[in-house]
């Protein structure tokens, strides 16, 4: 039963922005050396193939160094005798002259995928099963993209693997529906399922996603394992697939990548700010990259910066959001209390929430009290 290493979507090359310099610089040469660790995988299980199913680096022309580093952590599979197929992604598009794939098309190891539209691109007989590979590589002006794709060669015997980088969309879209631009490349589900495949190996969403497809088959984002930030924390581990006549069954093996979250932390809870952020600080490790949303009604006064500048040793790199939906009414009288812009503003603010017709008006209020209160914070 062949075995395969099931990579999309590393960004090699992605380097954070908003962050201090060695915060970002740190990040970068984690991810950079994600393709080490997954080759490092690769070996350890023993797989027959690795597919890569797209955006391996964050940019078409990624710079000379990163470029030779990848090459020589590819040649490690090919030279332990694994079979390696690459699909260009839309981050390092194959459309562009310059597209490190036309570049490096003569030394690449493996197979790296150049047309435009679903065809066969290798017959292989691993683990003593004949697999066939269908792919394509977006190329902007060629690739059809203003509907769904659902012309795919049907297969007939074997195991069929699909390997794309694009949007895997249901049966009941329609024509003309959005798709968030040509080179999200949608796919049709009914398509795959129809075309027979046994695994369709898929890049570009970062969420990792098992899809069934009709007919048996299983269609897989990995994920973006490490993730880029808390608003698109990825996935912690590495897809490995047992693929088999009978159909395709998928194994996570961990991987060593930093805890990268959003987590919401309700300030009705703590009697104070020093408890809140004693909370905050024990959430954190040196690695971890997080994002805290205060939720719940503020019952004693939160700057956020302040707040996320108090714990941020306690984190690789910390941000707070206030997304409280109320205040305690005992926290807005003391203000209103105050003969300050502060007090003047909490005083008018409160009268149009207790003028407010519905509930949608005093939540529009509420925010409003929330954003001012934050701006004015200097002036209490």
């Amino acid at each position: 039963m062949p075995r395969l290493l099931h990579l999309a979507d590393l960004h090699l090359g992605w380097t954070p922005r908003g962050l201090p310099g060695d915060v970002a610089a740190s990040v970068r040469r984690r991810r950079d050396a994600l393709l080490g660790q997954a080759v490092d995988v690769a070996l350890t299980e023993r797989v027959d193939l690795v597919v890569i199913a797209g955006d391996l680096f964050e940019s078409y022309q990624p710079e000379p160094a990163l470029a030779a580093a990848t090459l020589g952590q590819l040649r490690r599979l090919t030279s332990a005798g694994i079979t390696l197929i690459t699909v260009p992604g839309n981050h390092d598009e194959l459309t562009y002259a310059r597209s490190i794939y036309r570049r490096e098309a003569a030394n690449w190891p493996g197979v790296v995928v150049t047309r435009p539209d679903p065809g066969p691109v290798a017959d292989l007989r691993l683990a003593g099963e004949t697999v066939r590979v269908t792919a394509l590589a977006y190329v902007g002006g060629v690739t059809p993209t203003l509907a769904p794709l659902r012309s795919f060669p049907r297969e007939a015997g074997g195991i069929g693997l699909g390997v794309f980088h694009g949007t895997l969309v249901g049966p009941n879209v329609r024509p003309g529906d959005p798709f968030g631009g040509g080179r999200s490349l949608p796919l049709d589900q009914s398509a795959l399922g129809d075309a027979g495949f046994t695994y369709v190996a898929l890049g570009h969403l970062h969420v990792p996603q098992e899809v069934p497809l009709a007919g048996g088959g299983l269609a897989v984002y990995p994920g973006c394992v490490g993730g880029k930030g808390p608003g698109d924390a990825g996935a912690a581990h590495w897809t490995l697939v047992e693929l088999g006549t009978g159909g395709a069954r998928t194994r996570r093996i961990t991987a060593d990548v930093a805890p990268v979250w959003t987590r919401a932390v309700d300030v009705g809870t703590f009697d104070d700010v020093d408890a809140l952020a004693g909370h905050i600080r024990g959430l954190g490790t040196a690695t971890t990259w997080a994002r805290v949303r205060l939720v719940g009604a503020l019952a004693f006064e939160v700057d956020p910066a302040a707040l996320a500048e108090r714990v941020g040793d306690a984190f690789l790199h910390v941000e707070v959001e206030d997304a409280t939906t109320s205040i305690a009414p005992e926290l807005l009288d003391r203000w209103a209390a105050q003969p300050t812009v502060r007090g003047e503003f909490v005083r008018r603010l409160r009268a149009r929430l207790e003028a407010a017709d519905d509930e949608r008006e005093r939540a529009v209020v509420t925010r409003a009290l929330r954003r001012g209160l934050h701006a004015l914070a200097g002036d209490a």
